[in-house]
Order: C-alpha cells, then structure tokens, then sequence
C-alpha cells in the first residue's frame, strides 16, 4: 500500500496493519503498525510518500516479509512529489521481486530508485535537480533491516530508551558525528536542512543498508518519520507518545504535535510495535490483514 501525503487535497492518508503467522515452533511475535502523512499547516502540496506492504499468507513474496517506508521529497514545483512517489514505487516493487537476502533486496530498490529519478529528472526540464529522501524498514522472519538516505528518520523505542538507529545525511548531522557541534545546537542552526545525500541527486547514490538484521524483541516499538515530525518534535515526546498509545493513535498524536508546534512543514510517521500477544482488535475500517514474525523462544523479552 502506497499512500500520498495529501494528493486527495488535504486528507490525511494512513494504513494499518498487523501480523499473525507462527514461523515453525518459533514463538509468536506480533507486530502491529500505522501510518500517517500530512500536509501541515504551511505547504500546499505534500511531498511526503509513506508506504507499508505485508504480504498475504502464500503469496510468493511472503518470504520478504513487512517493508515500510517514508520518503521526503524535494525539488521545483512538483517535482518533489514526482520523486517520493518514483522512489516509493520503485523500493517496494524492487524489493520484492528481488532474489538474495533481505539487505539485497534493500539495496537493489533504492539503486533502482535512484537510478529511475536521476533520469527523469535529466529527461524531463519541470523535474530538474528534484530528489528525495527514504528510510525504509523491513522485518523478515525474526529481525529487522534497514536501509537509509537523507534526513528523514528511524528511530527504537526498547526497554524504554529510544534511540535514532539512522544517521542523519545533513550537514548538521555531519558536525554533530564529528563533534563539532552538539545534537542541541544543530537543531538551532538556520542550515540544519543542508542535505549531503538523496535518492536521484547523483548517477549513483550511496545509502546505508544494515547487513545484518537487528533481533527483533518483544517491546521493540520503530519510528519512521520525515523531518517535518523530527524538527518539532524531540525524541522525548515521541517516545511518551508511543509508548501510552497504540500505533495508530500515537501516529494521530505525532501529527497533532507536530502542527501544534508550527506545521510549517509536510509531517509523515509510522509506528510500528513488536509484542509477544495478538493486538486488540480495530475498528473494521482501519484494520488490514495480518502476518507475523518470529523468534527463538530463548530469546523472548
């Protein structure tokens, strides 16, 4: 399921899902999630694309497991729009068809989608220069991959620490890695939306694909976001909303507070919770099918 941010002019788009497949004698986990983009209170149009696919039981693509992802555009009128949607396309078609480990198939969508921007921004003159970030999250069997590019987010919320698991592709979060700067200091700065690295910007990108999976552990709650969440909302607050909600509603809070603090950008987040016990059930319009993942029993939380 791809969703646009506000393509049907201002609503927000949003999916849920869950997961409910026993992987051999493994234990049980489940993974419930939601996803939500936003316009914002500023821009007209919005750039974002969010995208989550879980394929049903038998399907040949069940073996890749859950993709999420959250894609930023950016560019001239438009453009940025054309390349969030090339990019979300790409990656979750890629993924999918491609043969090889859960990392290949990463790695092999955002090329694609790299390669399918650049060059539609080189043969068509209103799409020149545009880009995007992507951060996307995929569970396979017991773990979790990622691949990266950009300024949008992933963060883990586990044993109720959160941490950003992605590293920030901005000039900001350059300084920060080097030491230059403190993370307090670079959310001040007027050049902290510099982007060093983008899906289209470049013949060949460079993102970062985790190789190997994290184990996943019930408890575990992912974020995905766009930095019109990121810069208005710190991690405190995004760990204390999804930790006292349930994906969907914590997904509705984030926006909430996002535009609270201003809106003055496209605001786009997933939520996604990892427990050892089925999900209550949704209300009838906002649930989707259901799929599971597993791990060892000696590694239940």
């Amino acid at each position: 399921m791809i969703l646009p941010g506000a393509a049907d002019g201002g609503t927000a788009a949003r999916a849920m899902m869950k997961t409910t497949r026993q992987l051999g004698e493994m234990q049980r986990l489940f993974v419930s999630g939601a996803m939500r983009s936003d316009p914002g209170r500023v821009r007209a149009n919005n750039e974002d694309r969010v995208a989550c696919v879980i394929p049903r039981e038998g399907d040949l693509a069940e073996g890749r497991g859950l993709l999420a992802l959250v894609a930023d555009g950016m560019g001239g009128h438009a453009a940025g729009e054309v390349a969030s949607l090339i990019a979300a396309e790409t990656v979750v078609r890629v993924y999918y068809e491609a043969r090889g480990t859960p990392p290949e198939g990463l790695a092999a969508g955002f090329a694609a989608a790299n390669q399918a921007i650049h060059q539609r921004s080189r043969d068509d003159a209103a799409c020149a220069g545009m880009g995007t970030t992507c951060t996307a999250l995929a569970v396979c069997d017991n773990q979790a991959f990622l691949a990266h590019i950009g300024d949008s987010r992933a963060y883990l919320l586990r044993e109720g620490e959160i941490r950003q698991i992605s590293d920030d592709d901005s000039l900001v979060g350059a300084l920060v890695r080097e030491g230059a700067i403190s993370a307090e200091e670079a959310g001040h700065r007027p050049d902290r939306n510099v982007i060093l690295k983008a899906l289209g910007a470049a013949p060949v990108a460079k993102p970062t694909i985790w190789r190997d999976g994290m184990p996943l552990r019930s408890g575990d709650i992912f974020v995905l976001c766009s930095d019109g969440l990121s810069d208005l909302v710190d991690g405190a607050r995004i760990a204390e909303t999804v930790r006292r909600l349930p994906p969907a509603g914590a997904c509705e809070a984030l926006i909430g507070a996002a535009l609270e603090a201003g809106g003055h950008d496209n605001v786009s987040v997933g939520v996604f919770a990892v427990s050892d016990t089925p999900p209550l059930p949704e209300a009838p319009e906002r649930v989707t099918r259901t799929r599971s993942v597993a791990q060892p029993a000696a590694e239940a939380s």
